[in-house]
């Protein structure tokens, strides 16, 4: 079975995260976990899947004890964003002009089926190698990553490195954002809008507070820089309000996106940020949830063999949120890597060239094959 099949087999398991706007019932992780069990079990591995929410699981193949050797992890999400809008069958997984097409092909069950074929490839050996490499299929990371958050709380210790599959066309993304995602709430007084001087139009204050972000916090987001990544950024996704043309509203809703420096963490984080420039306007911060920037160093001994085996990687870094952070923080150094491109990612039309994926699944055979011969004390890394 090629690695094409292999990903096309992916594919047409649905595991779309049921938490935002899914766009159909064919959600969760279980089904795709249990076909991974089985496929890592037919290769030698003990795997787990450890719940995190009801039919939620994480999966963890290990194959070779908790032993004291020096261990890693390749770490792809299980799950996929919704399907709604799509212009070509999300589960279809059709083959045409030399791609890939469905939902997940870059995003990021391509890399993961590049992990598990580099596993494949050395099956034999994993068992006996001088460091151990787990394959952890994370679930809930297009929402809160709930699932790399409980996996680095309860098995961070036993790990040196984390290799977390995202679309990096084959680089080595060693640093990212943070982000803070949260809903602004404005409330106000309804009445009938051929009297629209009785109400408060919680719109209008929203939107006139939405304005006053872009204009004064915006650019002081922006003085938050780092050499890689840039700026700290903003952008407003979500506006809701109102319910009839002829009612003055009194709620309105707005969630906003801000994208995390180092820089900014260490001066006390977004949410402290955005409450300061919100304090005296009556406007409610609700369901905050803030998450760390992550960066590891560029000459980490785990990357230099990385691209010892494969000089072309480059490490970059890259404005989007992964489960490398959560992981990063419980104090697993870790890097996003994988074919693909993430301009594909959450598109209508998703798809990965055939060759990317075979490049990757080259590539993670010939690091699998190297980390099994020699360790060149890469397991004493930190």
């Amino acid at each position: 079975m090629p690695v094409t099949e292999l990903l096309q087999q992916l594919v047409q398991i649905p595991s779309v995260n049921p938490d935002n706007s899914p766009g159909t019932d064919q959600t969760g992780e279980q089904e795709i976990a249990q076909f991974l069990a089985n496929w890592l079990r037919d290769l030698g591995a003990d795997v787990t899947l450890e719940q995190v929410k009801p039919g939620r699981p994480n999966l963890i193949a290990r194959f070779a004890p908790l032993d004291g050797r020096p261990r890693i992890l390749l770490g792809p999400h299980l799950d996929t964003v919704g399907v709604a809008g799509m212009t070509i069958d999300p589960f279809a997984a059709e083959i045409r002009d030399g791609k890939i097409w469905g939902r997940g092909t870059s995003d990021t069950k391509g890399p993961m089926a590049a992990m598990l074929w580099g596993l494949k490839e050395n099956a034999e050996a994993l068992k006996n190698a001088p460091i151990a490499i787990d394959f952890v299929g994370f679930m809930g990371e297009e929402s809160a990553q709930w699932g790399s958050i409980q996996f680095g709380a309860t098995h961070g210790k036993d790990y040196q490195f984390a290799i977390v599959g995202e679309p990096t066309s084959l680089d080595i993304v060693h640093t990212t954002k943070g982000s803070l995602w949260a809903t602004l709430i404005a409330k106000g007084k309804a009445a009938h809008s051929s009297q629209p001087e009785r109400g408060e139009n919680a719109i209008i204050k929203l939107a006139r507070t939405i304005d006053d972000l872009q204009q004064d916090l915006a650019p002081k987001l922006a003085s938050f820089t780092h050499p890689v990544l840039g700026g700290s950024t903003m952008n407003v996704g979500v506006f809701r309000g109102g319910s009839r043309p002829n009612i003055v509203p009194d709620h309105a809703e707005a969630e906003v996106d801000i994208r995390i420096t180092p820089s900014l963490t260490e001066s006390g984080g977004a949410l402290q940020l955005l409450k300061k420039f919100l304090a005296g306007r009556d406007i409610e911060i609700s369901a905050p949830a803030e998450k760390p920037p992550m960066e590891t160093a560029s000459n980490n001994p785990w990357i230099q063999r990385i691209q010892a085996v494969r000089p072309d990687s480059r490490a970059v870094g890259a404005p989007w949120f992964s489960d490398a952070s959560h992981l990063s923080e419980a104090g697993i150094p870790s890097i996003c890597m994988g074919p693909g491109s993430i301009d594909q990612a959450h598109t209508k039309d998703e798809f990965i060239e055939i060759a990317e994926l075979e490049e990757g699944a080259a590539f993670f055979a010939s690091l699998v094959s190297s980390l099994l011969t020699d360790h060149c004390s890469l397991g004493t890394s930190s």
